[in-house]
């Protein structure tokens, strides 16, 4: 029977049980409000800049294609064994204290870019009021809102999404149909981009590379589905409305106004109202960074130190910290190393992919655990064919410049974890066999 948790802690460091399993709604909402962002807008734009809008969609299906397979595969995981992250990569080749690194990995880069984004989130309100508020004073204001939101868990996410995401997505319509007024849809289609030239490769790159953190993250929320079919509709719908359409709505802008700055452009044809939205799709992306975080934490210390920490009061601690380094303004000198973190994050798919849906280690355990709400009390320690694999995957995202880095770096780190898992378990029967 699983046992009642504390208000915040959001079953972070056990399995959701089937009674506490959201609506399709309440999940999809919040993946749309992952995607559905000013950043992807800017993506857009850039494509808009430098291709044509066919060139520009193929870009946006090729790497959405990638996003979804990773976030329904991780997301399907997540779901059937209602785990996060960090707690289902214990049993997915990293073992208590790799799960621990990957952990870190998470909640260092999320909170990194909490802190980067709540600076943004304080700079609008600032605009907003006409520079009356001082930065400092609005970077504590919206740091500590957010994380109140999050201490409460995903229920206040999904209710935060259902307010942000409409009204961004009005924004962008507004904005798109403005500009575009004076202008034929048939000749921007076949308009030449404004910019320098950008490849297939290295567009394709920038989709699947903007959100390949966020696919990772996936079981965090599909955690809360109820069924591998409502994922499924969760990634889709995800992809369709915050990859492809917000993507190609900031394609035509670009194409139209012969620039990549099409954001100021969409405020300025919204008004308070589109500036307004910038500032809550900040919000919502901020709730997300902050409670994956949060999960991050709380594995970290359960693995390494045996201690059980409440998500509530670790959101936050990490978000009295996110918002002072940002009030600091020493969190912009971080972006770059926030930037080779996420490089490091491919190659966990790929593992955990492999060992959850082929090489099943632990599959027997996580069942029979499942029906009673508990978790496999044998976790193992990390293997270093893990670290062998997670090196390659990684090395090959710099290496190798042919195809899309963050795919290559995938596929060879599952790839490399396949073959020595089974090189490792024939030489384990092989001894054996001589023993007897």
């Amino acid at each position: 029977m699983q046992k009642k948790v504390n208000i915040g802690d959001d079953y972070s460091l056990t399995r959701v049980p089937m009674s506490a399993r959201q609506s399709l709604w309440s999940i999809t909402i919040i993946r749309v409000g992952a995607l559905a962002t000013i950043s992807q807008f800017i993506l857009g734009a850039s494509l808009g800049y430098g291709m044509t809008f066919w060139e520009a969609f193929w870009a946006t299906m090729l790497g959405s294609v990638i996003l979804q397979v990773i976030s329904f595969l991780l997301g399907y995981a997540g779901a059937r064994e209602g785990l996060s992250t960090s707690l289902l990569s214990r049993y997915t080749g990293f073992g208590r204290y790799g799960s621990s690194i990957i952990g870190g990995v998470i909640a260092i880069s999320c909170v990194g870019w909490f802190g980067v984004q709540n600076s943004v989130f304080a700079e609008g309100i600032v605009q907003s009021t006409g520079g009356k508020l001082p930065l400092a004073t609005a970077a504590v204001i919206t740091g500590l809102s957010v994380t109140v939101l999050v201490i409460f868990g995903f229920k206040l996410l999904s209710i935060t999404a259902t307010i942000t995401v409409p009204l961004f997505l009005l924004a962008v319509g507004y904005g798109f149909f403005d500009v575009l007024s004076e202008h034929s849809i048939g000749q921007l289609i076949s308009a030449a981009p404004a910019g320098e030239a950008l490849s297939m490769g290295a567009a394709a790159t920038m989709v699947a590379g903007g959100f390949i953190i966020g696919a990772v993250i996936t079981p965090d929320f599909s955690r809360f589905a109820k069924s591998g079919k409502d994922v499924f509709w969760m990634a889709t719908i995800g992809v369709l409305v915050g990859e492809l359409g917000i993507n190609m709505i900031a394609v035509l802008l670009a194409l139209a106004a012969r620039t990549n700055d099409v954001v100021s452009i969409m405020v300025q044809t919204s008004g308070w109202f589109g500036a307004l939205v910038v500032i809550l799709s900040t919000v919502k992306i901020n709730n997300l960074n902050l409670y994956s975080s949060s999960l991050g934490f709380t594995n970290i210390f359960d693995s390494m130190f045996n201690i059980k920490l409440n998500r509530g009061m670790v959101t936050l601690v990490i978000g009295v910290i996110g918002t002072v380094l940002s009030v600091m303004g020493i969190l912009d000198h971080f972006v770059a190393f926030l930037t080779f973190l996420g490089v490091l994050v491919p190659p966990i798919a790929g593992i955990i992919v492999v060992e959850y849906f082929i090489l099943k280690t632990y599959r027997k355990e996580l069942d029979e655990t499942r029906e009673k709400g508990t978790l496999p009390e044998n976790i193992g320690k990390m293997h270093p064919i893990t670290l062998i694999a997670w090196a390659a995957g990684f090395a090959s995202g710099y290496v190798i410049t042919i195809g899309i880095p963050s795919l290559n770096s995938l596929i060879i780190s599952g790839v490399v974890y396949y073959i020595g898992a089974l090189v490792v378990k024939k030489a384990k029967s092989d001894v054996a066999g001589d023993a007897v």
